[in-house]
């Protein structure tokens, strides 16, 4: 992928951290460091691979027959896509993702780029490309789940 990728994944509702304590009573050697790996539950392995690297340059960590983890160009940020009923899981990670209530927002340094090069390789665009009054620069598109991935570049908010 041609333009630098700085990634962010939010995915909501994915992480929770339930404390006794907030965060500015912890003290920093009770801090945890945590990365955060986001999984999706598909029968669409295949297609969520070729989206992903082929369109946005992401490669590939790890993969088998009913797992699939990918990570962004810089290797700041990783994915991962499990087959759903395989016997080797636990009930818990058996059901499949619906396609409803979950998005990804990637930020790039320039979303200008990014949007020419994915309507270049005839990626349909879910969104088009807009500057928000809040700062965001940006547009969207749907992987093969359903997942709405927002691509954003921060900008200072527009004065009213």
């Amino acid at each position: 992928m041609t333009p630098t990728m700085k990634t962010l994944f939010l995915l909501a509702g994915l992480l929770c951290l339930n404390t006794a304590r907030s965060q500015t009573e912890l003290t920093t050697e009770t801090k945890r460091p945590m990365k955060l790996n986001a999984g999706i539950i598909t029968e669409r392995l295949a297609e969520t691979k070729h989206f992903y690297t082929q369109y946005l340059g992401f490669g590939v960590t790890f993969e088998n027959e009913f797992y699939l983890l990918l990570h962004t160009p810089d290797h700041k940020a990783e994915i991962s896509f499990l087959l759903p009923h395989h016997p080797s899981q636990q009930p818990l990670f058996q059901r499949p993702f619906s396609g409803d209530g979950v998005y990804l927002t990637i930020e790039v340094a320039d979303v200008d780029a990014l949007y020419a090069e994915l309507i270049a390789k005839n990626l349909p665009i879910a969104i088009e490309l807009r500057d928000e009054p809040w700062g965001d620069r940006h547009f969207a598109v749907t992987d093969p789940n359903g997942i709405g991935i927002d691509f954003v570049t921060y900008n200072e908010p527009t004065k009213p």
